[in-house]
């Protein structure tokens, strides 16, 4: 590890003019790329890579903090940094996204930026087969793990499965549990996407930083649309798969 870490950096310091922060940017990066770093792995202390590259320690830093702003890193008090672990989420399986954090060890939280109730749009009706005039709730929230916001959803559902906003204290689906009411079926659709100023600002991410939107509606056995949410993750922090079968 040392020797690709030595000689990358003086790959990337002969190619092109910049400053040394970049370059072991980059050094890093490639290093995670190419697997000579793997998920979970600590790096080198910001002592050795000093040492390593003749470095200072704020050139050390300003290259780390870029990474951890990027998500490529994780620094957990007291432990060090390490290569972030990207999330896998399968599309063939019903899941919320606590339940795909916790199943990783990860605690999961959740920052509301608005919810209340208030009257169905015609886009929202149409999902959620609603009349017009009908009462739903609305829940904005910034999904967030190890203090890195991941994801920020736009969740309605209709007042008459779920009364009171203030029923959700995280979890949406823990929620429907404790009600009898948990979704047994979903249809989602998912596109890329590049986060505009308002929702940079919210991620702590550059504006135009790579997304994926995933809407979904959720069903009860009976047929009932119980949720319609709009999501938006970072890029950088999750694969999603599916299964695939010949028929």
């Amino acid at each position: 590890m040392q020797d690709y870490l030595v000689n990358e950096f003086e790959r990337q310091a002969e190619a092109r003019r910049a400053p040394a922060y970049q370059h072991l940017r980059r050094t890093l990066q490639h290093a995670i790329e190419n697997g000579e770093l793997t998920p979970g792995q600590a790096l080198p202390s910001e002592r050795e890579l000093t040492k390593l590259l003749d470095l200072s320690r704020v050139t050390v830093r300003k290259a780390i903090s870029g990474l951890v702003a990027d998500g490529l890193l994780v620094q957990r008090q007291g432990s060090g940094t390490f290569v972030a672990e990207r999330i896998v989420k399968s599309f063939s399986k019903l899941t919320s996204f606590t339940d795909d954090l916790r199943a990783r060890g990860l605690d999961p939280k959740s920052r509301f930026i608005e919810r209340g109730i208030g009257e169905v749009t015609p886009d929202e009706a149409m999902a959620l087969n609603l009349s017009p005039g009908a009462q739903v709730v609305r829940y904005y929230r910034l999904r967030i793990a190890d203090d890195m916001a991941l994801a920020l959803e736009r969740t309605v559902v209709p007042q008459t499965v779920l009364a009171d906003p203030s029923l959700v204290e995280n979890s949406l689906y823990e929620t429907f549990q404790k009600m009898g009411l948990r979704p047994t079926r979903a249809l989602q659709r998912l596109r890329a996407i590049a986060f505009d100023a308002e929702q940079a600002r919210l991620m702590n991410l550059p504006e135009g930083s790579p997304g994926l939107f995933i809407e979904r509606r959720t069903f009860l056995d009976d047929g009932r649309v119980v949720e319609y949410t709009r999501s938006f993750y970072r890029g950088d922090a999750y694969d999603f798969v599916a299964e695939l079968q010949s028929e």
